[in-house]
């Protein structure tokens, strides 16, 4: 089980000051789509510079032009592009196969897939690399989260890995691990602690047990 920390809220400034603090404790950092609206691929490229040893995540969430955006998110740094579940079928293949030539890999992102089981089966025989659960912000919001999803989708997945994101904090990380993800993606339950690197030992300590 990996461990993956997801910036939204920061610059690129921020985004090197943060995972500075907690780099020894994950494993993946997420350049989120916030900060790559805000900073371009410029983001990607500053964090994979000062941390070679971190796989760097562009959290695109590409809807089209599969291809095209992995090819210049992996030229910028990145090991893992997103796509969005509910993309078409061609711009998730489009995507496999330049992720294949850069030798970079794929996370598909199920937020707002309305059939999650049908969904997942038919993008698992993609090839894709990770399907990823997700409650975003207004679903947070909204008192919603992923763990049912996540037993939905480990369920009919048979390739990929699995993955869940979206609030989750020190105190449901011990509900998230024993549902079995591949990937656990925490944002503000380390960035947004008082001791991010305290809260990131804790977290990392009970991802890497399971």
């Amino acid at each position: 089980m990996e461990l993956q920390l997801a910036l939204d809220l920061v610059d690129i400034t921020g985004a090197k000051e943060v995972v500075a603090e907690v780099a020894e404790y994950i494993d993946i950092v997420e350049i989120g789509t916030p900060v790559i609206i805000n900073e371009g691929l410029h983001a990607v490229k500053a964090v994979k510079e000062a941390f070679p040893n971190l796989t760097v995540l562009a959290d695109l969430k590409v809807m089209d032009a599969g291809g095209y955006e992995v090819m210049k998110a992996a030229e910028a740094g990145a090991g893992i592009v997103t796509i969005l579940g509910v993309s078409d079928d061609l711009t998730i293949s489009g995507a496999v196969a330049e992720a294949k030539k850069q030798g970079a890999r794929i996370l598909v992102d199920m937020i707002n897939v309305k059939n999650l089981a049908e969904r997942a089966k038919e993008v698992d025989a993609l090839g894709v690399d990770y399907i990823c659960v997700h409650s975003g912000y207004d679903h947070q919001a909204a008192g919603m989260n992923s763990f049912e999803d996540l037993r939905t989708i480990k369920s009919v997945v048979k390739q990929a890995k699995t993955a869940i994101a979206g609030g989750i904090k020190l105190d449901t990380i011990a509900e998230v691990v024993s549902a079995g993800p591949d990937l656990v993606i925490v944002g503000g339950g380390i960035t947004g602690a008082d001791d991010r690197k305290a809260a990131a030992a804790e977290i990392q300590k009970l991802v890497k047990q399971a």
